[in-house]
């Protein structure tokens, strides 16, 4: 449950907030931005964002943006090739630095997404959620969050959506921030970008009591 102080953060602070830093991040990070944009057009070639729908706050679908990362490499049967073997040197160094997240920025001003917040998920993964999992869409979607702070890809999916949800009903101003700076650490430390099986995390198939037969 929200807490009053909790409340008023959420209707009236948190999105001119969004707007405002994500429009300064735009502004003071356009020449990386640019010099990315350039390096993945000559290292991954074109398109240079991968574009993907997403559900949002709601389960509302929206359109994000990020740099590509992996290449288009596919086998003699023309299907894509696994996900380890078409993420790229140069796409490994991107993820790793998190520079490929950087387009969401522009969501955060569209008001598609958050700063902070559960982040957003493939549209097929809706009707796999339980009803406490659903929860995380209760809020927008965040280029960071309370489950990225506390292990990214290196944590079970079901620890994911706990945290999700637990942040969902404890947003707040000092909460916010302190997620913020958690996540300039790990950026630096490279702390929890790949999951302990995979080079990307792997699909969500439900939580055991969920799955369909």
């Amino acid at each position: 449950m929200q807490n009053a102080k909790g409340g008023f953060y959420r209707r009236f602070v948190k999105r001119p907030m969004d707007f405002v830093l994500s429009l300064i991040a735009i502004i003071v990070l356009s020449p990386v931005l640019l010099i990315v944009a350039v390096l993945v057009r000559m290292k991954l070639g074109s398109p240079v964002l991968f574009k993907q729908q997403r559900p949002g706050l709601n389960e509302e679908i929206f359109m994000m943006y990020k740099f590509r990362t992996m290449t288009d490499g596919r086998d003699a049967q023309g299907e894509l090739l696994p996900d380890s073997v078409r993420l790229a040197k140069f796409g490994k160094l991107l993820r790793s630095t998190s520079l490929d997240e950087l387009p969401e920025l522009f969501n955060i001003l569209q008001g598609n997404m958050s700063i902070v917040g559960p982040r957003p998920l493939l549209v097929q993964y809706l009707p796999l959620y339980s009803e406490h999992q659903k929860r995380r869409h209760e809020v927008r979607p965040g280029l960071s969050g309370l489950a990225q702070v506390s292990g990214r890809n290196a944590i079970s999916w079901e620890d994911k959506f706990d945290l999700d949800v637990e942040y969902v009903d404890n947003v707040g101003f000092m909460k916010d921030w302190r997620i913020i700076f958690l996540t300039l650490k790990k950026v630096f430390v490279k702390e929890g970008i790949n999951s302990e099986t995979a080079a990307t995390m792997e699909a969500f198939k439900g939580t055991a009591k969920d799955r369909r037969q």
